[in-house]
């Protein structure tokens, strides 16, 4: 926990490698400590068929789903954080965006808790 899905167009992946994508959102996420650095996972899913409206215009997508307990203002500075580096990372990228979901912990389970 918490889980950054970077979902994009293909053509992003030419702009920038995965690797260095994947650090950005890992060490700007890391940097707001509202999670510790370790348990931070970063992954991406490149689409090849896509519509932006009806262009075929680049566009990077995060969904966070972090566990419940963050305050409303403690999400809105991680998403304008993550979002305000791609932006800088990406300039010429016209489609930027972040939304953040919680997790429920009376029903989130993983393999160690069993």
């Amino acid at each position: 926990m918490p889980h950054f899905v970077i979902d994009c167009s293909k053509n992003i992946l030419k702009i920038k490698s995965p690797n260095e994508i994947i650090k950005k959102v890992y060490d700007t996420a890391a940097s707001t400590n509202l999670f510790d650095k370790g348990d931070v996972k970063v992954r991406i899913n490149p689409f090849e068929y896509y519509t932006i409206g009806d262009t075929q215009d680049d566009f990077i997508h995060i969904f966070g789903n972090i566990m419940e307990g963050r305050n409303t203002s403690q999400k809105k500075n991680l998403s304008e954080k993550i979002v305000s580096e791609l932006k800088l990372m990406f300039p010429d990228v016209p489609v930027i965006s972040m939304n953040i979901r919680d997790f429920e912990r009376a029903t989130y389970c993983n393999k160690s808790m069993i």
